[in-house]
C-alpha cells in the first residue's frame, strides 16, 4: 500500500488487485482503504496488540524459541505508539513507515 501511493498509483485499482490476488486478505479488505486515507481511530488499538506481542516475547525468552520478527514488528508499533497513537488500529503502522 504505501509503495502505491509514493509511486502515485490510483489506489483504489491497487487496493482491487491486490485483495484479490496473494496479498488478499481480512486487513485488505477490510483495512486497505482506510489505510491509503490515514484513517486509524477505530480497531485493535496499537495498545493492546504490544501487549499481545509482548506475551509472545517474554515466553520466547523462556522457551528459547527466536522471533526476530516479531520483534521487529514489536518496536514499530511502539514507534507508533510514541507518536501518540496508542488507541490507533494496527493498520496504523503504515503511517510510521510512509512517514520515516
Amino acid at each position: 500500500v504505501n509503495f502505491g501511493v509514493k509511486a502515485g498509483l490510483d489506489m483504489e485499482k491497487v487496493l482491487d488487485v491486490i485483495s484479490k490476488g496473494a496479498a488478499g486478505s481480512w486487513q485488505m479488505e477490510n483495512r486497505g482503504s482506510t489505510m491509503v486515507e490515514n484513517k486509524f481511530d477505530f480497531g485493535f488499538a496499537v495498545d493492546w496488540m504490544r501487549k499481545d506481542l509482548g506475551i509472545c516475547l517474554e515466553e520466547s525468552k523462556r522457551n528459547g524459541a527466536r522471533l526476530p520478527v516479531t520483534a521487529l514488528v514489536d518496536q514499530f508499533y511502539a514507534q507508533v505508539q510514541e507518536r501518540g497513537g496508542n488507541r490507533w488500529d494496527t493498520s496504523s503502522l503504515i503511517d510510521l513507515l510512509s512517514r520515516g
